[in-house]
């Protein structure tokens, strides 16, 4: 058989590509000659390098730029074979990066996303894949489009700083001096929000609380994100605020679609970079999985996307999950069967401890039953 494993990260336990490896070492130990295809997924979070350049093929770039919290700092990122550029925010400006007692979005900038661009840019990158889950920012992007070469002033004249706490004081702005070469360079952005950047279901009020942000903040966060907004489209004469998905990331959403970027779910994005529909077209059967799967699987996350690219080629698809709650009818909706790692009653804590044996031993039950019942 051809089987493609496209697996999703086990929160806590294992990334897809380990997933991935495990599912292909179980299959492997049945010596049932078949044809492997691991294919990990990454939904534009954390992760999503790694997993491009698994599936995907291509090379690791490091580089430095500044942090979260303006500090000089070692990130990565990857030039795919193709020459696409791939970035995540998480490992840039990523709210793991910031201590917890230390998170403020007063305090914490994207500006290096800008630098690692450039970096790109300058190794003849044309091509981007930018994901945006997990940043630690809420500045709109202002520290984004900084680095990509816009001026901000504030009402003194005085150049305008790069945190969120800048974005307060920023009455003028120039576009004229952003990097001429983003004009002719595709941006995708895989996104999986869709809020826009200000009002009630906007970027501070919806996000800013897990970043640090108090109350106060969120309402001054609220309105200085409508006022940068409204300079910018002012200059350009054209609406991006209320677009789905410029609140996301704080509002890098509506920076990147300032720069021309179209946002995209993630879990697709992902898919067609590494080529997933071929090798799914292809299958005899496909494996996905995640931590803990339900109704919201079918709504925009990996292995949701997985089953109905599976459906629309008929391939058998089988999901393997550390757990199964909610509707499950739901679930069996949209995949062949759905089972959980889980062999016997334990805590959670001894379950991700043992996500690896769990995952290996049940994705050898299933794939050597689906042996005996097709032979």
């Amino acid at each position: 058989m051809n089987i493609v494993l496209a697996p999703d990260s086990y929160k806590g336990s294992l990334t897809s590509v380990q997933a991935a490896n495990v599912m292909k070492r179980a299959i492997s130990s049945l010596y049932y000659s078949d044809t492997i295809i691991p294919k990990p997924m990454a939904d534009g979070g954390e992760g999503t390098v790694d997993t491009l350049l698994s599936s995907a093929g291509g090379k690791q770039i490091d580089v430095k730029c500044t942090g979260p919290l303006g500090e000089r700092t070692d990130a990565y990122y990857a030039i795919l074979d193709d020459n696409t550029a791939v970035i995540e925010i998480a490992n840039i400006a990523g709210l793991v990066q910031v201590p917890e007692a230390d998170r403020n979005p007063d305090m914490t900038t994207t500006y290096g996303l800008g630098e690692v661009i450039i970096d790109a840019l300058d190794k003849g990158c044309t091509s981007f894949i930018i994901g945006l889950g997990g940043s630690a920012t809420n500045d709109g992007g202002l520290g984004l489009l900084q680095a990509l070469g816009m001026k901000v002033w504030k009402e003194n004249g005085q150049a305008g700083g790069i945190f969120g706490e800048d974005l307060f004081d920023i009455t003028h702005i120039s576009t004229a001096g952003i990097d001429a070469r983003l004009a002719s360079a595709s941006i995708k952005v895989a996104c999986d929000v869709d809020n826009p950047l200000y009002g009630n279901i906007g970027a501070s009020v919806v996000y800013g609380p897990q970043k640090g942000a108090t109350e106060k903040q969120v309402i001054m966060f609220d309105t200085a994100l409508a006022n940068f907004s409204s300079i910018i489209e002012n200059q350009l004469e054209t609406t991006f605020h209320d677009t789905e998905g410029a609140g996301a990331a704080g509002g890098l959403g509506f920076a990147l679609l300032v720069l021309g970027a179209e946002l995209v779910s993630g879990a697709e994005l992902v898919a067609d970079a590494s080529h997933m529909q071929n090798a799914i077209k292809h299958a005899d059967l496909v494996i996905t999985g995640e931590g803990q799967s339900d109704e919201q699987t079918l709504y925009g996350k990996a292995p949701g996307y997985i089953a109905d690219l599976a459906q629309s080629y008929h391939t058998p698809v089988l999901l393997l999950s550390g757990s199964l709650a909610g509707d499950q009818d739901k679930l069996r909706g949209n995949f062949h069967g759905c089972f959980s790692i889980i062999p016997h009653p334990v805590t959670i804590e001894e379950c991700m401890e043992n996500a690896e044996d769990f995952l290996y031993n049940q994705t050898k039950q299933v794939v050597h039953f689906v042996h005996k019942v097709w032979k």
